[in-house]
């Protein structure tokens, strides 16, 4: 396939061109301006939809004003954010989307409006294209097509799990952290992905949509595929799985038969999903539909949108390359700025498509709003293939990956019964969205407070360098473009949070004891970034230890 979504250089400027406001990165309000004379409509337009003919093709309209999220920051709670910002951008849609439906639907096109950014789907002819392209009100017409991303797939399959508990939920600590009482507990995960079978034993428990005894799909799954093509069919009526991809990633986050099998790093959490891609197959709107629903899940007809059953997190184990869809590096911007901004953490994967430096280079990984995921081994060495950075394909220079994950032979659950191993920064993005469940039910006032949650992410890292320097980042350095700020460690993070129970930067009288046990169980390992609390060596942090150690997490 080639050229699939194809932006002109004007298009990629003018979305380039999108500020982020200062205040929690929400984007600010106003048009995107034109990039040639208001009547040179095919300065806006994807040379793949300008093709003469009437001929049927797909193509996303984007307008020129979106909508002002920035006050977003300014609220405290999870559910408060998703509210807001499902009715402020529900509200500018409405708003302004009419009119350029109409004249749409007038020139014989199809039309799916968005709200998760101010798009509108379409598949007509050329009259349709430039309709849309000559308004002033419109900035840009994309294209749609399918795309189809490298996604691993298994290296061993087993009909049945040992009771053995996989290597990366064991190096990364989250037995400790279970046993100190972080299960997942209160979180949601979500995943977009080729689908979930809900069904599986390590996965139906913690299904939202069961109760022990019956299934409720409405508000905890969603399909946006809208044609068949696989297994799944459209539309497909309740969590269904067409690859086997979806189905493993979602074990890593929560995956536990209740016998022993726990594949997952958040075994206590719930998870809901949406499908984003057709027997492996997705478009740039598939991937928002997923990004959309998740910000105010719907029954499964569409209706009832419901922002107070949004998830904590989304793991994100796909990109959008160049020649899959995302030719203008912008393409998904919007949607993944407005889901941070609603309070849901984006966990993404890096890519698999190192060493070399600068191969973060795709959809959504690029993006500041996303925290991308590099993948490591047993011995916290990087996957050859894990991509990595800076970014240079916005100009952006910016660090990525921002941490690193197991992502090697990792075992988890296949579709059916059964486990397999595989191995890519998919599987290590669904470790973070994991842990992220495990730092909620730590402190369940973090829930919806990102930059709080990747700050304390970061800093409870296992730092970890290398030999490879890319760009204006030196591998001897903590973060680098290998590995970002280290591998993630689910028991100093638990106990990071718990640390600081109401965010204050106040260490309470219970905070002590419990930085210590845990600086004990891993005296080689800093508990928290990349400073030990036993600061003169001997085994035996001190009050005073502990103290600093607290006041550089405050920083």
């Amino acid at each position: 396939m080639s050229g699939l979504l194809t932006a002109t250089a004007a298009g990629a400027a003018r979305l380039g061109r999108l500020v982020a406001a200062a205040c929690c990165a929400a984007l600010c309000a106003g048009a995107i301006g034109g990039a040639g004379p208001a009547d040179d409509w095919r300065h806006k337009v994807d040379p793949e939809v300008a093709a003469p003919g009437e001929a049927p093709r797909e193509f996303l309209v984007v307008l020129g004003e979106q909508a002002d999220l920035s006050g977003a920051c300014r609220l405290a709670t999870h559910a408060q954010k998703t509210a807001w910002v499902h009715r402020r951008l529900r509200e500018t849609a409405a708003r302004t989307q009419a009119p350029v439906v109409e004249a749409l639907r007038a020139a014989g096109a199809e039309v799916q409006p968005f709200w998760i950014a101010n798009f509108i789907w379409a598949s007509g002819g050329r009259r349709a294209v430039e309709v849309a392209a000559a308004r002033p009100d419109v900035a840009l017409v994309e294209a749609n097509p399918p795309v189809a991303p490298a996604l691993p797939v298994p290296e061993a399959r087993r009909a049945e799990k040992s009771l053995d508990i996989p290597w990366g939920i064991l190096k990364t600590r989250a037995p400790e952290a279970w046993a100190a009482g972080a299960r997942g507990q209160g979180a949601v995960v979500a995943g977009a992905d080729t689908g979930y079978d809900w069904n599986h034993p390590a996965l139906i428990r913690q299904y939202r949509g069961w109760d022990g005894a019956a299934a409720t799909h409405d508000h905890n799954w969603h399909d946006a595929v809208h044609a068949a093509g696989s297994s799944c069919g459209a539309d497909a009526p309740e969590p269904c799985d067409d690859n086997g991809h979806g189905t493993h990633t979602m074990g890593t986050m929560a995956g536990d038969d209740g016998a022993g099998a726990v594949v997952g790093m958040a075994p206590a959490a719930a998870w809901i999903g949406c499908r984003n891609m057709n027997a492996g197959w997705g478009t740039p709107a598939t991937y928002m539909e997923c990004l959309q629903w998740f910000v105010a899940p719907t029954d499964g007809a569409g209706q009832d949108p419901d922002p107070a059953r949004a998830p904590h997190v989304i793991n994100n184990s796909y990109s959008c390359t160049a020649s899959e869809g995302c030719g203008d590096p912008a393409a998904l911007l919007l949607a993944v700025e407005n889901v941070r901004a609603a309070g849901i953490f984006m966990a993404v994967s890096a890519g698999n498509s190192g060493p070399a430096c600068g191969s973060v280079y795709d959809p959504p990984a690029i993006y500041d709003a996303a925290f991308t995921v590099g993948s490591v081994d047993g011995n916290d060495v990087a996957a050859s293939s894990s991509s990595r950075g800076p970014v240079t394909r916005d100009g952006s220079n910016r660090l990525k990956p921002d941490i690193a994950a197991p992502g090697v032979s990792v075992t988890s659950c296949l579709p059916g019964t059964g486990y397999g191993v595989m191995s890519g920064t998919s599987m290590a993005a669904p470790h973070v969205a994991g842990l992220v469940a495990l730092v909620i039910s730590a402190n369940p006032d973090t829930a919806g407070d990102v930059d709080w949650l990747e700050a304390l992410i970061a800093r409870s890292a296992v730092g970890l360098t290398n030999a490879q320097n890319c760009g204006d980042f030196a591998g001897a350095d903590i973060p680098n473009a290998v590995y970002g700020h280290g591998r993630i460690d689910a028991l100093a993070a638990v106990v990071a949070a718990r640390s600081d129970l109401d965010r204050d930067g106040r260490l309470t009288a219970a905070d002590p004891p419990l930085l210590a046990r845990s600086l004990a169980g891993n005296p080689t390992t800093p508990a928290v970034g990349r400073s030990s609390g036993d600061r003169d060596g001997d085994g035996r942090p001190t009050a005073a230890d502990l103290l600093r150690l607290r006041l550089d997490l405050a920083k």
